[in-house]
Order: structure tokens, then sequence, then C-alpha cells
């Protein structure tokens, strides 16, 4: 894998049709796109839900750095 900065890579999944089938490769490789793109789903449902952000005026710069903390605060929750 090519970790270069500046030549992204968005990596997307296969899609089926009526008349075009996907193969047990194809489908092996949306169960593992699938497998790591739920825990970045489910994280956004719970920002989303967060009561602090829900009204949350503020600099983009001050946010960002709340949502860390927020962040570090629901990983020692979780962890514990």
């Amino acid at each position: 894998m090519d970790n270069d900065v500046g030549d992204p890579v968005i990596v997307t999944g296969f899609h089926a049709s009526r008349t075009h089938k996907l193969t047990p490769g194809q489908k092996d490789a949306n169960r593992v796109l699938a497998v790591g793109r739920a825990p970045v789903e489910h994280g956004f449902a719970h920002l989303k839900n967060w009561r602090p952000l829900t009204k949350l005026r503020t600099d983009p710069a001050r946010a960002t750095r709340l949502l860390r903390a927020l962040l570090v605060l629901t990983n020692l929750e979780v962890n514990r």
C-alpha cells in the first residue's frame, strides 16, 4: 500500500445490478470495507447525540479542542 499524501486514494465498495452479480471476492471486499467503516459510522452517530455539540456556537478551532477532549473522556469511560 502506498501512503503518499500527495496522491490520496478513495476506497469504495463494489455494486451489483440485476445483470451483474458480485463475485465471492467482491463480496469479501465489501465485507472487509463494511467492518472498517462500522466503527467510524457509530462514532459519528454518537457525536450527533452529544448534548454539548447540539448548540455549539464557537470558533471551529475551539470546537475541535472540545471534541478531542470529549473523545478522550468517552474513550476513558468505555475502556473502564
